[in-house]
């Protein structure tokens, strides 16, 4: 079907090649070859005397013209179903899709078993590819392009929507053989003489342990730094250093009679809430809105633990 002189079948191939910026992703989200969606790309650049899609490395990106006929496109795309009465249909029990999230280390070793649970009972053909964050992804213009949700704290300012899932809070995680730990507690003061192992996010990245730290002028260089809270637990396994992490992670750690104690921190209550980030355009997708629910799910199955 054409109109003014333009054929309208291209309409899908142009949405999913401008949401994804990548031609064999939007081939797969088409159930089309990458010759085909080739073939297609080349049609439309001709068609907007534009290239749409320029390498930029390894990867692509969008033109200038392009990120401003997405919105346009995503428009006349719902337009078109709306005068049609259509609307995209996804059964997860059939379908044969792939998500790309991202995620902090911490979010994927605390949600990754009941999200994968969830998705394999319900969709045994979907796949999910799950990368870890990464510094300075904050700052990326393609996080969510290349990828369909990124978890981590909220407050980091990735760009895109985002929606709460889960809060946890902040503890401190030993050695059982800490040589100032007495009676499972330690003090402020412990806490000032002890070495401090810390997880570093990137430049200029605020935990919430600095914060608290400031906020009680604990002026705390750390001894050991890594990135992330997951390798906290295994550095300071054996020694004197602390560190302190969420407690959802912890108790991933502190086993009885295992080598790793859970204390209770002395400085009150400091919470971590963790959300995800998405482009809006992608709710237009039952698939997408199907993908999140199942995010929001396991997080509720979290809450409950």
């Amino acid at each position: 079907m054409a109109l003014g002189g333009t054929d309208l079948n291209l309409l899908l191939p142009l949405k999913a090649l401008l949401e994804e910026g990548n031609v064999t992703r939007a081939g797969q989200r088409l159930n089309l070859s990458q010759p085909a969606m080739s073939a297609t790309l080349a049609r439309l650049r001709r068609r907007f005397d534009d290239e749409l899609l320029v390498r930029a490395g390894r990867e692509y990106e969008l033109t200038p013209f392009a990120r401003d006929l997405l919105t346009e496109t995503q428009q006349a795309v719902r337009l078109v179903a709306l005068a049609l009465d259509l609307e995209d249909e996804f059964d997860p029990s059939t379908a044969n899709r792939t998500f790309r999230l991202v995620m902090s280390d911490y979010a994927i070793a605390v949600i990754h078993e009941p999200l994968v649970r969830m998705v394999e009972a319900d969709a045994p053909n979907v796949r999910l590819v799950i990368g870890n964050l990464s510094a300075g992804a904050h700052e990326s213009e393609r996080l969510l392009v290349d990828h369909d949700a990124v978890l981590a704290p909220m407050g980091f300012g990735f760009q895109g929507a985002s929606r709460p899932l889960w809060t946890d809070r902040m503890v401190v995680l030993a050695d059982r053989r800490n040589s100032r730990l007495v009676d499972g507690a330690l003090t402020l003061e412990d806490l000032k003489a002890l070495p401090y192992a810390a997880g570093n996010f990137g430049a200029g990245v605020l935990t919430p342990v600095d914060r608290i730290f400031g906020e009680l002028r604990i002026d705390r260089r750390p001894v050991l730094t890594v990135f992330g809270f997951l390798p906290l637990p295994f550095v300071i396994e054996g020694t004197d250093m602390f560190a302190v992490v969420p407690e959802k992670l912890a108790r991933l750690h502190a086993r009885r009679d295992g080598p790793l104690v859970m204390v209770e921190p002395p400085f009150g209550e400091v919470l971590l809430a963790e959300g995800y980030w998405y482009a809006e355009h992608r709710l237009a997708d039952p698939a997408y809105r199907w993908i999140f629910g199942r995010l929001e799910a396991a997080c509720a199955e979290l809450s409950t633990v």
